[in-house]
């Protein structure tokens, strides 16, 4: 069944243009190893929680958007075998590209999918 990665980030909305080519470069990273898919979702109608919500989670500034994104893997095995030649990619081809969000306050996970309609 399909593997599914998802992150949930805050993005300084002066930094869309750049969080998007950053993305792009990142996505044929992900393909080139055997993803499925890779989705960007600019939050355009996030509401804020009374409790707890998205942007709570992420620690949005008042400057800042909430970003959902997720790449799909044909399994979990699949997405392990290459993670770590990921990771080296990354580091390699994208070492002198600045990173346009604060990673600490970057949430993810893997997912098995259960219900795919």
């Amino acid at each position: 069944m399909t593997y599914v990665v998802g992150f949930l980030l805050p993005i300084p909305t002066a930094n869309k243009d750049s969080y998007l080519s950053f993305s792009e470069k990142i996505a044929r990273i992900y393909k080139r190893h055997g993803a499925l898919s890779v989705y960007e979702c600019w939050g355009n109608d996030v509401p804020e929680g009374k409790l707890n919500s998205m942007h709570t989670a992420v620690m949005r500034e008042p400057d800042e958007a909430v970003v959902f994104s997720w790449v799909t893997w044909p399994d979990k095995a699949a997405r392990d075998k290459v993670h770590k030649k990921i990771v080296e990619d990354m580091h390699a081809e994208m070492e002198n590209d600045p990173i346009p969000f604060d990673s600490d306050r970057m949430i993810y996970g893997g997912f098995d999918v259960i219900l795919d309609q």
